[in-house]
């Protein structure tokens, strides 16, 4: 009965400090990073859709010159499932798992197609379903592209920093996804994981945060339990 206590009263603890710590972030970090954006470039929603597929396992710097080339090539989803399996995977290569991507992307293009008369659909359930995408690239493109926040964007940023700041004890991004939307009001989720992709590419780097220079450093308890040791 005792440990039963104990654990309630962790608990309890931990979800008090995540409530706290929310609150906080959200009076800092629109401060910080007043110009925080999806930093991958796109001019509408099937732009946004293929580069963000191609981000996988890439950076958006990266991904910005190729979808330079890719977005002159290839411009309707009729374009993505018509170029072959060869001249994408051209296109695409310094991505890294370019052959997979190219696969994803014409397939794609082919279900946009048979499904979607061609359009982007703006549902988290039609978006999530297409070939190469998933619930993250569903909330980057609703988010992003239609403005719409139906989820918490989890990458390894918004995963990483989760984890250091106290939001969530959870290492799969599903999990730290439902703690976030049960953290931030809805209104701010699109935002919300801008700001903590801008400060883990910009302070909270995964192996060499700049844990003395972080404008978060007086409420981060990673930053403290390092500061202690």
């Amino acid at each position: 009965m005792p440990r039963a206590a104990a654990g309630s009263s962790s608990t309890s603890k931990q979800a008090a400090h995540a409530s706290e710590m929310a609150r906080e972030l959200l009076k800092r970090l629109p401060a910080i990073y007043p110009d925080a954006h999806c930093e991958l470039d796109y001019s509408n929603p099937l732009e946004l859709l293929v580069a963000t597929i191609l981000s996988a396992q890439c950076t958006d710097k990266r991904v910005n010159l190729v979808t330079k080339d890719l977005f002159q090539r290839c411009r309707t989803a009729a374009d993505y499932a018509a170029i072959s399996q060869e001249e994408l995977e051209a296109l695409v290569r310094s991505t890294g798992f370019y052959r997979n991507k190219a696969k994803n992307i014409r397939a794609m293009g082919a279900a946009l197609l048979a499904k979607h008369s061609g359009e982007v659909p703006s549902t988290l359930e039609a978006l999530a379903a297409l070939p190469g995408a998933g619930r993250k690239t569903a909330n980057v493109v609703l988010g992003n592209a239609f403005n719409k926040n139906e989820g918490v964007v989890v990458d390894t940023h918004v995963g990483r920093l989760s984890q250091r700041l106290g939001l969530t004890k959870f290492t799969d991004p599903v999990r730290i996804e439902q703690d976030l939307i049960k953290l931030f009001p809805r209104d701010s989720w699109t935002l919300f994981s801008h700001w903590l992709i801008f400060h883990g590419r910009r302070r909270c780097a995964a192996r060499k945060p700049d844990c003395p220079n972080c404008e978060l450093r007086d409420i981060c308890p990673s930053s403290q339990e390092k500061a202690a040791s």
